[in-house]
């Protein structure tokens, strides 16, 4: 499996300079979020400060650029990058799209499968001056006239696409060239529910094969000398998510529908999204996050064999103090760099 890795930064420079550090430890894809900086900003600061690891959006909302710009960004990231860009796509929830952004969600499936579609349209397209002429409920695309004056800096640009539910995994099956996990997950539901979906997804695409998919799980990582620091550093990243309903099938299948329920009531008694880590349970933690000492972590990982081809670790963030973060981020380095045999 790939070990891959997150950085966390209170400023750029500071998020650079850790995957600076994560590059030289052995990580082979470094990867970025959206919502407190933009995915696309924080990739380019990245693809400067780095030289060989590939620079990967974990995610770029899908429905809140156009596909044009999402496009032109993709490019413009992969000419920085030197080619090893990955553009990771998600659609985010209902509330955040419409209450947010103010941009339709409609039927979450279909508007990303024309998203990607009309991203690869343009990228083959958009040097020739070919016009693009596809209909569509979300996303049609009539363009004539434009070619743009520069080279592809890389061929191809790699989509990989964020899924939770059933459909839009077999979507990222079907149309993807990586499926990206949850931030939290376990081997269990990557085994039950998630690979069973991705299978139905590769078998409705001609000629595709499961080594053809990069599978990548996603892991709120914690290590710690004492596995009881370790598990309260991770806490409030597993409290932040269990107060969203979306995912109550997925606390149920771990066993943890109460323990859920438990953080709900917290947050509805008015504990802020940064202040839920006392209403989680050692239970939640251990199931969802990867938290212990080396050897804990180093096992969680290895649990993944057979399942994962790439694990992506990052560090805890809600309800810490930037030091507690940082002091957490070292130490997933170092376990990536002792993993990998890197000299650091």
């Amino acid at each position: 499996m790939r070990l891959t890795y997150q950085p966390w930064g209170e400023t750029l420079a500071e998020l650079a300079d850790a995957g600076r550090r994560a590059e030289r430890a052995g990580a082979e894809v470094l990867w970025v979020s959206e919502l407190h900086r933009s995915a696309t900003g924080t990739a380019a600061a990245l693809a400067g400060a780095t030289s060989t690891a590939r620079i990967g959006t974990a995610i770029v909302l899908a429905f809140t650029r156009s596909p044009m710009i999402t496009a032109l960004e993709a490019l413009d990231l992969a000419e920085l990058s030197g080619g090893r860009f990955v553009l990771g796509l998600g659609s985010g929830v209902r509330r955040l799209n419409e209450d947010w952004h103010n941009v339709p969600f409609g039927k979450p499936v279909g508007h990303v499968r024309e998203t990607v579609r009309n991203i690869r349209l343009f990228w083959d397209a958009c040097t020739t001056g070919a016009a693009i002429r596809v209909d569509g409920e979300y996303e049609p695309m009539h363009m004539r006239g434009y070619q743009r004056p520069y080279a592809v800096p890389q061929r191809p640009i790699p989509v990989y696409l964020a899924a939770m539910g059933p459909l839009m995994t077999r979507l990222a099956g079907e149309i993807g060239d990586g499926w990206i996990s949850h931030e939290l997950c376990s081997p269990d539901y990557l085994r039950e529910r998630i690979l069973p979906d991705l299978t139905l997804g590769i078998d409705r695409a001609y000629g595709k094969a499961r080594h053809d998919l990069d599978v990548v799980v996603s892991a709120c990582c914690s290590v710690a000398a004492d596995p009881a620091l370790a598990r309260r550093r991770a806490a409030g990243v597993v409290g932040f998510y269990a107060t969203v309903r979306t995912y109550a099938d997925f606390f149920a299948f771990h066993g943890l529908a109460e323990d859920q329920q438990a953080v709900i009531d917290a947050f509805r008694a008015g504990a802020g999204a940064d202040g839920l880590a006392g209403s989680v349970s050692d239970r939640m933690i251990d199931a969802l996050t990867m938290t212990g000492t080396c050897d804990d972590v180093a096992a969680r990982i290895a649990a993944y064999a057979g399942l994962a081809d790439t694990v992506k670790l990052s560090p805890p963030t809600h309800g810490l103090s930037p030091a507690e973060t940082r002091a957490a981020q070292d130490e997933i380095i170092a376990l990536i760099g002792e993993l990998t045999g890197a000299s650091l």
